[in-house]
């Protein structure tokens, strides 16, 4: 059975960040851009447009998917297929880490998987400090993006899954990240699997 972590996070809280340290301690892969990459190979939409498409807003893509249903698959039909079958693949292949993507909903009936769900989180004004710092924006800038990007998260997990984004009892672990090294975060993780005795 194949131990499979996957991350939610809010935006600005490090979780990218925390896969790629979990997964390198591992010694397995994470898969971030590198999914998207596997999503659009397989579909033969751009990048650019597979990476929007999968974080709705409402009034944009996500109304546009729901007044064509009617009409048959929209793309964003496809390319949720597409995504399905590409992180259950990646799953199949063994351990990893996977990042977004709702990968905790469509690996959740998985025989063959054993999964550890984390949602990565940390106050709004942390949040704010670590993508100023990060993309040199201001505050207000960075206060902006960090609204409409987890806007955009939410509605789309909310739309393809039957949990709610954020809800803690749709995970396994929920770590603030406030106030710490992301090393140290990662540091937490891997004891939680340890405990877990998954590592």
């Amino acid at each position: 059975m194949n131990h499979i972590i996957t991350i939610s996070r809010e935006f600005g809280s490090g979780g990218r960040t925390v896969g790629k340290k979990v997964a390198e301690q591992l010694g397995i892969p994470c898969y971030d851009s590198e999914l998207i990459q596997k999503i659009a190979e397989e579909s033969g939409f751009a990048e650019n447009y597979v990476k929007e498409a999968g974080e709705y807003t409402p009034g944009g893509f996500l109304s546009s998917a729901l007044s064509n249903r009617a009409f048959g698959p929209t793309n964003e039909d496809i390319l949720w297929e597409i995504q399905c079958r590409v992180i259950s693949e990646l799953a199949e292949k063994g351990p990893c880490v996977i990042v977004g993507r709702c990968a905790d909903y469509v690996l959740r009936d998985d025989p063959n998987v054993a999964l550890v769900n984390l949602f990565v989180h940390a106050p709004l004004a942390a949040r704010i400090r670590r993508e100023s710092a990060r993309t040199n924006t201001t505050p207000a800038e960075a206060e902006k993006r960090i609204r409409q990007v987890d806007k955009e998260r939410a509605a789309y997990y909310n739309f393809f899954s039957s949990k709610r984004w954020g809800d803690a009892q749709a995970y396994d672990l929920c770590v603030n990240t406030d106030g710490l090294e992301i090393s140290d975060v990662a540091k937490l993780v891997l004891r939680y699997l340890e405990l877990r005795g998954l590592r």
